[in-house]
Parts: structure tokens; sequence; C-alpha cells
């Protein structure tokens, strides 16, 4: 039988965390809240790099869409954001489930017209 693939993606990259020396079950909270900032920082650059794929200089004609380095730097930005995840004790389901519930608030603020910020409606999830 298949296995998830999100748990899959959760397994491989807690395997390459430890590997470079970050085990997110022995970090105190100090040490979490700076692994977050640090992955932080990572999928910010990585953000930069994908930013860079695409022609966003409307006044450079020497631009192309490099489409395959995009999707290189999606999946880095997954990468990070999946450690992050794990930095915050979170499992494949709880992002899934999590997920599902924002994207039920998402549908929510869309079809209400989404004209006032409320941080309330995401308490729950």
């Amino acid at each position: 039988m298949e296995s998830d693939k999100l748990e899959e993606i959760f397994r491989l990259q807690g395997e390459l965390n430890r590997r470079i020396g970050v085990d997110v079950s022995s970090m105190g909270e100090e040490e979490r809240a700076q692994w977050v900032l640090n992955y932080t920082r990572a999928m910010q650059q990585e953000i930069a790099e994908l930013i860079d794929s695409v022609p966003w200089k409307w006044w450079a004609r020497y631009q192309s869409f490099d489409e395959q380095n995009a999707r290189v730097e999606v999946v880095d930005l997954f990468h990070f954001l999946v450690s992050i995840a794990q930095v915050l004790g979170m499992t494949p389901d709880d992002v899934y489930q999590a997920y599902l519930k924002k994207n039920e608030v998402n549908h929510k603020r869309q079809e209400t017209g989404y004209s006032v910020k409320d941080h309330e409606d995401s308490k729950h999830i």
C-alpha cells in the first residue's frame, strides 16, 4: 500500500534536518523560536529566488520566465515550511486539519466580501 505523501515528506525532511544537526525532539522554547526565525529567513531568500525566476523588471527586455527554476524554488520553500511545521510540533495530520479549517475560513471571507479584518475567525485553527 502506498504511504501518505505528506507523511513521507515529513519523514524525509526530519531525516535531512537531523543529518544537518537540527533535532526538533530536543529543542526548548527559545531554540524552537530561533529555528522558526532561521527557517523564515531562509524562506525569504527562496522567495527572492522565485521572484528572480519570473520577468518582474517591466523595464528590462532581457528577462525570461524560468519555469523550471521557479518549480525548484517552490520545492525549496516547501522544505523550509515543513521544517517550521516540525519545529512547531505539527504532524502531517495537524497540517492537513489546519489547512482544511483555514480553507473554510478563506471561503467564508470571500462569501462575505472580506471587507473587515477579523483575527477572531482563525482562532479555532
